[in-house]
């Protein structure tokens, strides 16, 4: 590793191992941050009795936290600190439970969490049967002209697989226009009627540029099923919610963060979600930090809109940069691929998978990378396969001081194994959803075969390498619980109960780590967020659970007790309210 890249992996505290330089900054900061506490203006908050993971590696636990306003202002023993409150103290005791920084979710769609919570779910079905009745007694509950929207469903684990169809739901939703998402977002199933809205037939339209529309090969007959570029076809023709209906789902998402201990999210946000997060913000209604990532492809038009919201945000709402694709997903088989996926078709129109439409022309794409790396805003971009993220990695290489903006790849789910190293190298963040290997694990050896897939998911060796590796969920692909997350990435356990790639599982604090420290890195934040030290924001959650030390089983089954956020308490459990 040469020098540059060992001070990348020193700074960002990445590895969990040789991390002296890092404890010795902490410190210096925890100092600071006493000093700045040193008058006698009692906290407004302490918890006693805990079980306390500062996220400070080799750090010993600790017992009682106090916190001023919104700050922590002292960290000790129960005795120590409970002798700092006076009658206007909130006290909570946390009775021996285990506390952890607050957690974060390095990558989610928060507003259309929200909306998923309201719609269809057809995750749970498994098989084609049960997927038809769940959309026979959702239509029955719409209102005339509503769509019937949602889905989020997979067939990978049914015994027949087979992509659905349009002639599946037809029968039982006559005048109902219908349009389904897969669970990863990249492929959707509409019916007839929302076919015809969108004018798709058997005589066109062609394919889009980074989609495709999936065809009966003899008929021409399109199936229903939508990917990716192709999918816009039929969702520029649902009606938009409003913003009260956009807020109230903004508002949903984080009660339901909120209950796991979740007080930050990388959002990956639709333009028009700013107004929503900047309402919420003014409102003093934010229960978690938003640091968006803005999904649209015109980078220079977007920008002015961006920085004229820019002067009103702050830690708990930040504008970053902007979020780009440059491909699909390895489930709907858009992912792009070096070779091609070993389940292809002989005569399969993309059997490498597919670039995204703005990625299709890789030099003006590159162009746009460099344009906002040059205005100082931090990218996210989707890259799914492994030619996608070599790809991305020659751009991010290709920018001058490229480390200074913290680029980051999201999902960075298959790899070729000359690219891991890359990471640290360039200095990229590795922002990666755990949970997505227990949905991928039951099909991605057929997708691409066994040794292709030895570098899938690669958790171990990233963080080895001394990249900043960052975990989410993708909700709402993926329910936002970050246990589950954590356990996958510890144990590699797929949908199906099999243990897929152990290899490349880490430790269980290591996750805990990817969920709190990593991401305050990832979002400039470091010296505010992310462990539990004196001076730092006083994001924290009691979990009901002590997960460095449970089963597996009690570990997915966890949930907080009392999430703190910004010195205030956002969430309490039944039992914890008093």
């Amino acid at each position: 590793m040469d020098s540059r890249n060992e001070r990348i992996r020193f700074k960002v505290v990445a590895a969990m191992v040789a991390m002296s330089c890092a404890i010795g900054a902490s410190a210096a900061r925890g100092q600071e941050g006493e000093e700045a506490f040193s008058s006698n203006i009692p906290p407004t908050v302490v918890i006693v009795n805990a079980r306390v993971w500062s996220g400070i590696p080799n750090a010993p636990e600790l017992e009682a936290i106090a916190i001023t306003k919104n700050r922590i202002s002292a960290v000790g023993t129960s005795q120590e600190i409970a002798a700092l409150a006076n009658n206007l103290t909130r006290v909570i005791d946390a009775g021996g439970r285990r506390v952890v920084p607050g957690i974060t979710d390095s990558h989610t769609h928060i507003i259309g969490t929200g909306l998923q919570l309201q719609r269809i779910y057809l995750r749970n079905a498994s098989n084609q049967q049960e997927f038809v009745e769940l959309i026979t007694a959702a239509v029955t509950k719409l209102s005339p002209g509503q769509w019937l929207l949602g889905g989020r469903y997979s067939v990978d684990s049914w015994e027949d697989p087979s992509p659905p169809r349009k002639e599946w739901i037809d029968p039982v939703t006559q005048g109902v226009p219908v349009f389904l998402s897969r669970m990863d977002g990249h492929q959707g199933l509409a019916n007839s009627m929302a076919l015809k809205i969108a004018g798709i037939d058997r005589d066109g339209p062609a394919d889009p540029p980074g989609g495709e529309i999936v065809r009966d090969p003899a008929t021409n007959e399109p199936t229903g099923v939508l990917k990716d570029g192709a999918m816009g076809l039929v969702q520029k023709r649902i009606p938009k919610e409003d913003n009260k209906a956009r807020l109230r789902a903004l508002q949903l998402a984080m009660q339901s963060m909120n209950a796991w201990g979740i007080t930050s999210v990388h959002d990956m946000s639709q333009p028009s979600d700013l107004s929503i997060f900047l309402t919420a913000h003014q409102k003093d209604a934010l229960t978690v930090r938003i640091r968006s990532y803005v999904q649209d492809p015109d980078f220079k038009k977007q920008l002015p809109k961006m920085q004229a919201i820019i002067p009103m945000t702050d830690d708990r709402f930040r504008i970053a940069g902007f979020k780009a694709y440059m491909d699909g997903s390895l489930g709907s088989r858009t992912a792009w691929m070096k070779r091609p996926y070993t389940d292809a078709e002989p005569d399969a129109k993309n059997p490498h998978g597919l670039h995204s439409g703005h990625a299709s022309d890789l030099e003006t794409f590159a162009a746009d990378i460099r344009w906002a790396h040059d205005r100082n805003m931090q990218m996210a971009v989707h890259a799914i396969g492994d030619q996608a993220n070599h790809e991305i990695l020659d751009i991010y290489e290709s920018l001058p001081n490229a480390s200074e903006r913290r680029h980051r790849i999201e999902h960075c789910q298959h790899l070729l194994p000359d690219d891991i190293e890359r990471f640290a190298k360039i200095g990229v963040i590795a922002s990666m959803q755990p949970y997505h290997k227990a949905d991928d694990g039951r099909y991605a050896e057929t997708a691409i075969g066994r040794m292709r897939a030895r570098t899938s998911y690669a958790f171990k060796d990233l963080i080895k390498s001394g990249a900043v590796v960052c975990f989410g969920s993708d909700t709402p692909v993926v329910a936002a619980n970050p246990f589950e997350g954590m356990m996958t990435a510890r144990r590699g356990e797929t949908l199906d109960g099999e243990v897929w790639i152990p290899g490349q599982s880490i430790s269980l604090e290591q996750a805990v780590f990817c969920y709190t420290v990593a991401p305050s890195y990832a979002a400039f934040m470091e010296d505010r967020l992310g462990t539990i030290q004196v001076g730092k924001l006083a994001d924290i959650a009691i979990l009901d659970t002590d997960i460095l030390s449970a089963t597996s089983e009690q570990i997915r089954r966890t949930e907080s007790y009392i999430t703190i956020m910004d010195g205030k308490i956002v969430w309490q459990a039944p039992t914890s309210a008093k």
